[in-house]
């Protein structure tokens, strides 16, 4: 840990909105060269501007991984943390945001230049006050200066989106949370901005242009928006306090909190911070609203550490340098990063060993391995693109094959797609430039590097149009700012045919109580001006509902499940245990009803659905009656209520011993009510009946159903089975009130239990075939002899099977309870 120089270190701490890298830029100017390293190639590139604008571009640097411009004379160096050059002798060096030291994943970076970053006359660590304690013991000679904070930061509570003042930032935790914030925002106030610290700098300027231009008050970023970047915020709110690390999720730390929050305020003029929620994990805890306030963030106990010039002898000696423990109290050992770890895998393959027998070869794996991940790809991937990267490196003249990068770019020059599709183009484009800034990778690198930057320039100007016109709605922002903030009174106009329109510009139309977006336009600007206009149709959906409780019985009508108005969904029909009774459920739109309104709504619905069931289904209407008359007895009341939630119709055994226990005046009863007791089935002959048949599908939601007035269906055929009506008898179904006279036929043919030939005609009529007629005979109770051809010509009466317990049906509400039981008391 040998530091290049014993210049003067100073240790610039305090909160954010000191304007501690203003500080550092004036101290670098006034000497003769420097280099400030930064934790952001978005910041690197944002003070580049600004100091080329007072040095000239002759005079001052730009170094990332992946950008590159150095004038031959240059004397001024704006870098990230990790392309410092601190092989270079300058008169000031500056690390910003050295509080990054305590960082998992790149914290070792920003160790490594607070212990041997120097200029030859001043030295400077800027960051927050968190990290005096390790200062003094790793630094003891810096001079420590605490900046003030310039201006007030408080809190002003939680407040929603829609709620939120202008000039606001909402800073979320990932590409999808900043994505769906931005896109509410565009449909709540007409637009955002959008910063990431995956933009490329170009894209991000132009986005951040737009916001300081007053074109959208709002802006969305990640929290790379702690890190210096100068934005003209007056209010921070936070989406999630929680954050993905790359290792787990967890909340921010309360320095996490106040360096993001601390952007709110520009110089002397005051900020706010608040959150989207006021409960929950994504609120603020008292003491963390009092420290931030307070700019008082906890000590950091330790920086990541990682031997800055590892050994680079052999592929074993770096790892073991990489490896190394510190041996100061004040550091801990780095968790393994992904260079390291790429560098693992790779010493592990023969091919690399072989290769690699020098130092210069080990500085050169080692370089390989320093390729970022941009694109994310995880570390399988990512290690095969650093090996074939490697391979190249290490074969012939060292050069990486022109064809192969120019392919490569080739292959991502397109701006067609999406946000995502153009953002990932960008992350693989920016693997090439870095490549392309090695000089020597590629036989001609400054030709690659205009490449890959005439590229990133097209990609970042494609991706700025791509996110304007997704998260953009400059005509709503327009029409927000001519109305004021209250959106309730926006001019909405309801046509007479159900159009609705704002400002002459169609939105939809209003069919019943739904609102269908236009085809022509994005849902997401529907859905957001139609949300504004809410007030505009309570009125027109008030008299609608009004009208529907008024609705004559031609007006409602029956879809499957669901009941329709005027030809428009206003309720669903819930299957329960009476089939007769569903439960009635109004859609969701129509909650923007008063419970007066809404229970008008059901009122009409019930009578209309009663009403229909007594037209259409006079013989379960009256089953249904019976179930319910306490002069019928128990036991016809019983049967009763099982054949209603069978929907008139059941297989006799399902009924078990209750069918044998009636007496004489239940059975006729029963028989005057229109009931068959059969030998095999319950059921009522007029729900049989083409029109009752199809009317009972509906009810009891059957789907499709057979051939009105089919006598015998093939056994695969719609509505063969016995929920229809129709009993499955080995490749037919036979309608079971058919199969019931084919029963009455034999036993009116036979003589006690004399075997007996039956009249083939009348199942020769139905259409059944001789295996048909085989099986409903053994299922009557009837044993077949048979003749020479094998076949039963002859039957004799052995009398019905004992009467067998119902198996427990399966759960399936699709059906009903009792059909349930039909399929599985099912013969055959």
């Amino acid at each position: 840990m040998t530091r290049s120089s014993n210049s003067p270190v100073t240790a610039v701490l305090g909160p954010t909105n000191t304007g501690k890298t203003h500080l550092a830029i004036e101290r670098m100017a006034a000497h003769s060269s420097g280099i400030i390293g930064f934790p952001l190639r978005l910041l690197a590139r944002e003070v580049y501007d600004r100091l080329v604008a007072i040095k000239g571009p002759k005079e001052v640097a730009l170094v990332t991984g992946e950008e590159r411009i150095v004038p031959p004379g240059a004397r001024w160096f704006l870098c990230t943390a990790e392309s410092m050059p601190l092989d270079r002798e300058v008169s000031f060096v500056a690390l910003d945001e050295g509080q990054l030291g305590a960082d998992p994943e790149r914290g070792h970076v920003f160790t490594d230049r607070i212990l041997r970053a120097r200029g030859r006359d001043e030295t400077m660590i800027l960051g927050s006050d968190s990290l005096r304690p390790v200062l003094r013991k790793l630094v003891p000679e810096a001079e420590i200066v605490t900046r003030p904070r310039f201006s007030t930061l408080s809190y002003a509570g939680a407040k929603k989106l829609s709620r939120l003042p202008k000039r606001s930032a909402i800073v979320a935790f990932s590409a999808e949370e900043v994505y769906a914030v931005a896109e509410a925002l565009r449909r709540l106030r007409g637009g955002a901005a959008v910063v990431m610290g995956a933009l490329s700098p170009r894209t991000r300027n132009a986005q951040v242009a737009m916001f300081q231009a007053g074109e959208v008050d709002y802006l969305v970023a990640t929290d790379a928006i702690g890190m210096g970047l100068n934005l003209d915020v007056h209010h921070v709110a936070f989406a999630s306090l929680n954050k993905f690390d790359g290792r787990r999720q967890r909340r921010l730390t309360v320095a996490e909190m106040a360096q993001i929050a601390g952007r709110a305020g520009r110089h002397q003029r005051d900020g706010t911070f608040g959150a989207l929620v006021e409960e929950g994990p994504g609120a603020f805890t008292p003491e963390e609203i009092a420290a931030i306030e307070g700019h008082r963030v906890p000590p950091l106990e330790h920086l990541y550490w990682r031997e800055g010039e590892p050994d680079l002898t052999s592929i074993d000696a770096l790892i073991a340098s990489l490896e190394r423990k510190p041996d100061h109290m004040m550091l801990r050992a780095a968790p393994e990063a992904t260079d390291l770890m790429v560098l693992k895998r790779l010493a592990a393959e023969d091919w690399v060993r072989d290769r690699v027998r020098s130092p210069r070869a080990v500085a050169r794996l080692w370089a390989a391995c320093g390729l970022p991940d941009f694109r994310k790809l995880g570390l399988d991937p990512h290690t095969r693109f650093v090996s074939r990267v490697f391979r190249h490196l290490s074969e012939a003249r060292g050069h990486i094959p022109h064809i192969w990068f120019a392919d490569e770019i080739a292959r991502l020059d397109r701006i067609d797609g999406d946000v995502e599709s153009i953002a990932g183009r960008i992350a693989a484009a920016r693997s090439w430039a870095y490549i392309a800034h090695r000089a020597d990778w590629l036989d001609d690198p400054a030709h690659w590097a205009d490449r890959t930057r005439a590229l990133e320039e097209k990609l970042s100007d494609a991706l700025h149009a791509s996110l304007t016109q997704r998260f953009v709605d400059k005509r709503t922002t327009v029409l927000l700012r001519q109305i004021g903030a209250d959106a309730s009174h926006l001019p909405v106009v309801i046509g007479a045919e159900g159009e609705v329109t704002v400002e002459d510009h169609p939105l939809g139309q209003l069919r019943g109580f739904h609102f269908e977006v236009s085809p022509d336009a994005r849902a997401a600007d529907k859905r957001m001006l139609l949300a504004a206009a809410e007030k505009g149709l309570a009125p027109e959906l008030r008299r609608r509902a009004a009208a529907l409780a008024a609705a004559p019985d031609d007006a409602l009508s029956r879809v499957g499940a669901e009941v329709h108005w005027q030809g428009s969904r206003v309720a669903h029909l819930d299957v329960t245990a009476n089939p007769l009774r569903p439960a009635i459920r109004l859609c969701r739109t129509l909650d923007v009803l008063n419970p007066r309104e809404r229970n008008a709504a059901l009122a009409r619905i019930a009578a209309w659905l009663d009403a229909r069931i007594v037209a259409d289904l006079p013989d379960l209407a009256t089953l249904d009656a019976l179930s319910r008359d306490a002069a019928a007895g128990s036991r016809v009341r019983a049967l009763a209520g099982l054949l209603v939630q069978a929907g008139g119709l059941m297989p006799r055994r399902a009924a078990g011993a209750l069918v044998e226990a009636l007496d004489p005046d239940d059975r006729k009863r029963l028989r005057k009510a229109g009931i068959v007791i059969g030998t095999l089935d319950l059921f009522m002959p007029g729900l049989l009946k083409p029109r009752a048949a199809a009317a009972r599908r509906a009810l009891l939601n059957l789907g499709d159903g057979a051939t009105e007035g089919a006598s015998v269906l093939h056994r695969t055929a719609p509505g063969a089975s016995l929920e229809h009506g129709y009993r499955p008898l080995g490749q037919q179904a036979v309608r079971i009130d058919l199969a019931e006279r084919i029963a009455r036929a034999a036993h009116d043919s036979r003589k006690g239990r004399t075997p007996f030939t039956p009249d083939p005609a009348l199942a020769t009529s139905m259409g059944l075939t001789p295996d048909t007629l085989a099986r409903l005979m053994a299922q009557l109770g009837f044993q077949g002899l048979r003749g020479r051809d094998g076949q039963p010509q002859r039957w004799v009466w052995k009398g019905l099977t004992p009467l067998a317990k119902p198996k427990p049906p399966p759960r399936d509400t699709s059906m009903g309870h009792a059909f349930a039981k039909l399929v599985a008391l099912t013969d055959d």
